[in-house]
């Protein structure tokens, strides 16, 4: 289902692990003519007054939120799920709301997980690991925190591939998959989990959106298909989702085939929810900006049920 994109709400820039700064990020919006440009990092609202600044530069209208990390630990599924909350611009003047907003992201990131998946990574995968069969060690040498703190204080798994990728010359994505995939022997979900953040929401009026829920259902090689489940997995824990308020369903996607696509639409307007779309950039090549969006009349629901 092409259509022309008018505005792409789903994009990441330095401020998480996005190759852009959120000025250089919202610039791409005014090279490609597109409107409007969603802001959402992980787990964090550090770019979003810069982005916002630099929208009255280009001329583009930002939408500033935050992908929220959501973590699950059941029998079927243990691992993370995304949520892109927007809210309006005013109300990062709202102190009250930012401090709230800030404390509860930091409950799913920080130092602490880190930690934590560096000791687990180095147990399972490092020079002194017993791995079974006798295999030999994956890493050359143990993974420090400095590696991955130097990249970013608020890190994520791209943060630990790109550390294996050049400081351990790791270049297959099988082997890198093995280390920090969901399947790994090593994994720690990040995030929060759904009943933290339900409150606040509702709250404060933010418009929720569940993200990309059928990209683990991408045929082929797919940057989320690695870390996310198959859209069948997302469809058990989707009517939480609706309890907790969502009001939006990320239908068009770079990780989402049309067959996904049509079906995410009618779950949609099955539960009255509106359709959003974005391309999740994170650089200007392997996942980059205005490849997916929504359309002008889609972008005028969006901002009615954003206000």
């Amino acid at each position: 289902m092409e259509q022309k994109i008018f505005a792409d709400l789903h994009n990441h820039t330095t401020a998480s692990d996005g190759d852009f700064t959120p000025d250089k990020m919202v610039e791409q919006a005014k090279i490609r003519g597109i409107k409007a440009i969603g802001i959402t990092d992980h787990d964090t609202l550090n770019g979003l007054k810069e982005a916002i600044k630099a929208g009255e530069k280009y001329s583009i209208e930002v939408i500033p939120g935050v992908e929220v990390s959501i973590r699950f630990k059941r029998s079927y599924f243990t691992g993370t799920l995304h949520l892109l909350c927007y809210f309006t611009k005013s109300m990062l003047c709202d102190k009250k709301f930012v401090k709230e907003l800030k404390n509860i992201l930091a409950k799913g990131r920080g130092e602490k997980l880190v930690r934590a998946r560096v000791n687990e990574i180095n147990k399972f995968f490092g020079p002194k690991s017993l791995r079974s069969g006798g295999e030999t060690p994956l890493l050359k040498r143990d993974l420090e925190f400095n590696d991955i703190a130097a990249l970013s204080s608020n890190a994520t798994r791209r943060h630990f591939a790109i550390v294996l990728k050049e400081s351990f010359n790791i270049t297959d994505s099988n082997t890198i998959n093995t280390i920090i995939g969901n399947n790994s022997l090593a994994y720690l979900p990040s995030g929060i989990q759904l009943k933290e953040i339900i409150g606040f929401i509702q709250k404060n009026k933010i418009l929720a959106v569940l993200a990309h829920p059928a990209a683990g259902s991408f045929p082929g090689q797919g940057h989320y298909k690695e870390v996310l489940p198959p859209f069948e997995i997302v469809e058990k824990i989707f009517p939480e989702f609706l309890e907790a308020g969502i009001q939006g369903l990320e239908v068009y996607y770079p990780g989402h085939t049309d067959e996904y696509q049509n079906r995410l639409s009618s779950l949609a307007l099955k539960h009255k929810l509106i359709i959003t779309g974005g391309s999740d950039c994170h650089d200007g090549k392997e996942r980059p900006f205005g490849v997916q969006g929504i359309s002008q009349s889609q972008f005028k629901l969006f901002k009615e049920t954003l206000s």
